[in-house]
């Protein structure tokens, strides 16, 4: 009976995108470079930001990570992010008793997502953490759309369920990725430096 439900959209893509309005865009950097490495790619963020904002008014494109702040690689990564059309939001990496390094940043998007609340109408989630889920949700009875945007396999169905719209970053791999340059770097190479530390999507 409802085997063919998902196929059958009320909305074509081109209605769901004129309905959008002002998009915010908020990404979990640790998530995201965790699924481009299960995807085997390397993101271009030029070309993510452009596939993100879909032709719509961009409000501002947050991003989110932990970060290592003797890692001049990684400085230099997050400077061209800034220069390049991204708020970044960056927080010091915490050694835990077991060795391992980790930046929790669930609160500051949350918090972002709610304070700007009225500012956007869609707001675009590059995470598939279900502890989002929550401030999604309220965010959404505050009269924000929701786009989720991560690798199904790391997604949470709580997330998913709160969403207006689902994008599975393996459907769109192609429009974000970096092309390869042999022999030619990049400061979007050093997009995970810092981050193999953190823990993988909880």
């Amino acid at each position: 009976m409802f085997d063919d439900f998902e196929d059958n959209s009320i909305f074509t893509a081109e209605q769901v995108l004129e309905n959008r309005g002002r998009v915010a865009i908020f990404i979990d950097g640790s998530n995201l470079f965790y699924a481009a490495l299960q995807l085997g790619i390397e993101i271009d963020y030029t070309k993510l930001l452009y596939r993100l904002t879909g032709g719509s008014r961009l409000l501002r494109a947050f991003f989110y990570t932990g970060v290592d702040r003797s890692n001049e690689k990684q400085q230099g990564f997050l400077l061209w992010m800034r220069r390049n059309g991204y708020r970044v939001i960056a927080k010091d990496l915490v050694q835990l008793p077991d060795g391992s390094k980790k930046a929790n940043l669930d609160v500051e998007i949350a918090v972002d997502l709610m304070a700007l609340v009225g500012a956007y109408d869609t707001a675009v989630i590059v995470s598939g953490d279900g502890d989002l889920a929550y401030a999604a949700d309220a965010v959404s009875y505050r009269g924000a759309r929701i786009e989720v945007v991560s690798l199904r396999s790391m997604t949470s169905d709580s997330l998913i369920n709160v969403a207006d719209r689902y994008i599975d970053l393996d459907q769109i791999k192609e429009d974000i990725q970096k092309n390869p340059k042999p022999n030619l770097s990049s400061y979007n190479s050093y997009s995970g430096v810092g981050l193999l530390d953190q823990n993988k999507q909880r």
